[in-house]
């Protein structure tokens, strides 16, 4: 592994919906998770540590089917499921393509993934592995961006990478309005006041509180994520 001087940030935790991964026809592209693990492989042999939180979306979402009336309890319980599903299949193409990775949960899964503790995060720091955060907080009502927060804190990254279909945040959908604007810097309080579509309000917060900035970058251009450690001014930063 490559040890860089030049990096700009030497710890991340970058953060992936589960829609990101969904495929046309099945709740997943293994095309797409392929690219996304070559994309983290080629940051790892930067010399930079990662910690990954990925989403349950594209299985299921739990706020969803508390919409439909389902118990709020259970229905998160199930997203969070979701997720440790996702951080399995990871793991897997982590595997298969000789990245050193480990897969923890914040729920108890039995023998089938570990449960996280701060001793096993530190070990696996050390060892240089991708660390694969699943479960989300452990606790209903949390979103998975939160959860991202949560380990970015815990793991001590020195950024929280938002991974998104979009070159970083507009102030409206870009989507929708052509005429949307694009921010290449953005305050964490500008953030909240103007309520934009970033992550949730805790996970901003819990950012800002821990003086972690966010970057908001497209993943899907092949990369963008060693641009970013690197220095290289690539979608949009949320800082104070």
């Amino acid at each position: 592994m490559e040890k860089s001087e030049n990096l700009e940030y030497h710890r991340v935790l970058l953060k992936i919906s589960g829609e990101a991964i969904a495929g046309e026809c099945s709740c997943f592209s293994l095309e797409t998770i392929e690219n996304i693990v070559q994309e983290i492989a080629q940051v790892q042999n930067m010399g930079v540590e990662i910690g990954l939180v990925i989403g349950g979306g594209n299985i299921i979402r739990g706020e969803r089917l508390a919409e439909k009336g389902l118990n709020r309890t259970r229905s998160d319980s199930m997203g969070m499921l979701a997720t440790v599903i996702n951080g399995m299949l990871f793991e897997n193409i982590f595997a298969i393509k000789g990245v050193p990775s480990v897969l923890y949960s914040a729920i108890e899964m039995g023998n089938i993934v570990e449960r996280m503790s701060t001793r096993s995060i530190e070990r696996s720091l050390a060892e240089k592995a991708v660390i694969v955060f699943s479960g989300g907080t452990g606790n209903p009502f949390f979103t998975t961006d939160t959860a991202a927060a949560l380990r970015a804190c815990e793991i001590g990254a020195n950024a929280l990478l938002k991974a998104t279909k979009v070159d970083g945040v507009y102030d409206r959908d870009p989507a929708l309005h052509p005429d949307a604007r694009f921010y290449t810097e953005i305050s964490y309080g500008n953030v909240l006041k103007n309520t934009l579509k970033v992550m949730d309000m805790t996970a901003i917060s819990l950012c800002r509180e821990n003086r972690i900035p966010i970057v908001v970058f497209n993943l899907y251009k092949r990369g963008n994520l060693a641009k970013i450690v690197s220095g290289e001014r690539i979608g949009t930063i949320i800082k104070e």
